[in-house]
């Protein structure tokens, strides 16, 4: 498969604690990775770097082969390219949904109006929020606001799209909504790198999964061979203890 987004020896310090260890991962076109792993183990920080929102002691990250931090690699195109939605919806409260998803397109990638809220409202009535463009987002249940956060990452028309934790801030009954949405992007051949704590999710979901613990990638694998034989002990005492949490069954 082509490699369409790649992570080398990833190396990041907070002061003088190492929270990643010489990460590297890559993601296929159309393909979807999934990061697990407990609290603190590095997941949101991997994504944080790739997308180049912090920077990092060591390392590369490539998209289509290139090194964002190339001098080549054209100005401006970074957060084009590279999508990114966290668990913190992050709307404009003062703007209209279909305003927060113009923005950018309008002002960053210099689209006209039109092009711009014709594209917002194709993707609005595609994840089935076309009643609310018009609406401000305190108007909006979290977990439409979330769909829109997803909807506002899409309009720019990412390469790959990087999630965070997107449905940790939502009540149980609106995290369904939220995770068909993404199911959906699937379907379309969107890529994706994905950090959840959905287990059931990351299992239906992803191509590969990556259990990361104390800023390493300790096991590797597809989704049936990790949650049904696990390897690595750390990644057994981790799903032992989501099976027993009730936040996976047991296969």
């Amino acid at each position: 498969m082509k490699s369409k987004f790649e992570i080398e020896n990833l190396t990041k310090y907070y002061g003088n604690t190492q929270v990643l260890d010489n990460i590297s991962l890559s993601v296929g076109e159309h393909e979807v990775v999934c990061l697990i792993g407990a609290s603190g183990s590095g997941k949101s920080t991997v994504l944080r770097c790739a997308s180049d929102l912090v920077p990092f002691e060591q390392g590369c990250i490539r998209l289509n082969g290139q090194s964002i931090h190339d001098e080549n690699f054209p100005q401006g195109e970074i957060h084009k390219q590279i999508g990114i939605v966290f668990q913190s919806y992050n709307l404009f409260p003062h703007i209209k949904v279909i305003d927060n998803i113009t923005l950018a397109p309008r002002r960053v990638h210099k689209r006209t109006k039109r092009e711009s809220e014709e594209h917002a409202r194709e993707l609005l009535s595609l994840f089935e929020l076309s009643d609310y463009a018009d609406s401000y987002p305190e108007q909006l249940s979290g977990g439409q606001q979330q769909r829109v956060a997803i909807i506002r990452a899409m309009a720019n028309k990412p390469d790959i799209l990087l999630l965070d934790e997107i449905t940790a801030a939502l009540d149980p009954e609106l995290i369904g909504g939220v995770l068909s949405v993404i199911k959906n992007l699937r379907k379309q051949g969107m890529t994706m790198l994905v950090v959840t704590h959905e287990m059931g999710f990351a299992r239906d979901l992803a191509d590969r999964v990556c259990y990361l613990h104390q800023g390493k990638i300790v096991e590797e694998a597809t989704p049936e061979k990790l949650f049904v034989h696990p390897e690595h002990p750390r990644t057994q005492q981790f799903l032992q203890s989501i099976i027993e949490s009730g936040r996976l069954q047991r296969p």
